[in-house]
């Protein structure tokens, strides 16, 4: 069976969620062969193997933290170079798609950015996306070279599959412009104990129906009695009431989780694009005519500041 080259998203040795989908996702076209560099990447084998992965090749060094990007696109190259895959699979974050689009030229291959789905077709794997603002669904494979795909978070249940894992040490050579940007400071984002918007398998958002910033407060109660991420429309956060990195759509954050709660959000088309793959939706708006209702798999036709809070009740008393 042919390998598919998986690049692995973790954080000094623990390998994030999206990952694990990508590894699910690449057994359906051939065998995984997981891409783990920087600090702890010898230490994600084993989970890696967990789910799938035949082979983990590692490399570390200083020039994948020191400097943006290109490194890993080089590391990456070097995988692709060694391996001769079938694919290469990435996680559709902001750096994911810039490694991919940068591998894809080197490599002079054609990319397909943000799948939903990926399955095995007679020329090649078949990726499936969203377009227009997700009000299409179509399904793409690359004809040119081998396909670089990266994926959103979300698209794929995460399975268990125990495989070899054999660890490989990759050789990279970085090239000339390696070191061109370099990181000369870091501060670390404050934890709010929830979990990543873009990854989170449940995602309560307000819009402007939430009418300040003193009412975002019964959002991220209902949101921590279901364990789940904070969003906003751009109304919101145009108006200062939320900070910009919990914005989801068309500007901001695409998400994709099995539930998506929509409270005093109309439903702009912008909104849309970010969350319209979500699984289940559900909307509270006291206006029955919002465009929101076109969309949603429940909605409630009421006031929020009375739906909401008594839904957090509910939910905290069924898991009490």
């Amino acid at each position: 069976m042919t390998e598919v080259l998986v690049y692995v998203d973790h954080v000094d040795g623990a390998v994030r969620k999206p990952t694990f989908e990508l590894l699910t996702l690449a057994r359906r076209v051939g065998e995984p062969v997981a891409v783990a560099l920087g600090s702890g990447a010898e230490a994600t084998a084993a989970t890696l193997a967990e789910h799938g992965a035949v082979k983990v090749l590692t490399a570390d060094a200083p020039e994948f933290a020191d400097y943006l990007v290109v490194p890993k696109v080089d590391a990456l190259q070097a995988a692709y170079e060694a391996v001769s895959p079938a694919a290469v699979l990435v996680p559709s974050s902001a750096e994911g798609k810039e490694i991919a689009a940068r591998l894809a030229v080197r490599i002079k291959s054609g990319i397909i950015t943000d799948a939903v789905d990926l399955e095995a077709g007679d020329e090649g794997p078949v990726a499936t996306q969203s377009a227009f603002a997700a009000s299409y669904t179509t399904k793409s494979r690359v004809s040119n070279g081998t396909p670089v795909i990266t994926v959103k978070p979300n698209s794929a249940a995460v399975e268990a599959a125990p495989a070899a894992g054999t660890v490989e040490a990759l050789t990279v050579s970085f090239s000339e412009k390696a070191t061109g940007t370099k990181v000369v400071s870091r501060t670390p984002r404050e934890s709010t104990g929830r979990p990543d918007l873009t990854e989170a398998a449940i995602v309560v958002s307000g819009g402007r129906g939430v009418n300040g910033a003193e009412n975002f407060s019964i959002i991220e109660d209902l949101a921590d009695s279901l364990g789940a991420a904070v969003g906003a429309s751009r109304a919101a956060v145009d108006a200062g009431w939320y900070p910009h990195s919990n914005q989801v759509g068309q500007t901001g954050k695409s998400v994709s989780p099995q539930l998506y709660i929509a409270s005093g959000i109309s439903g702009a088309i912008q909104h849309r694009a970010g969350m319209q793959t979500s699984k289940t939706i559900v909307a509270i708006n006291k206006d029955a005519e919002a465009p929101i209702f076109d969309l949603v798999d429940y909605g409630v036709v009421g006031d929020l500041f009375d739906v909401v809070p008594a839904l957090t009740e509910e939910v905290k008393t069924r898991k009490g």
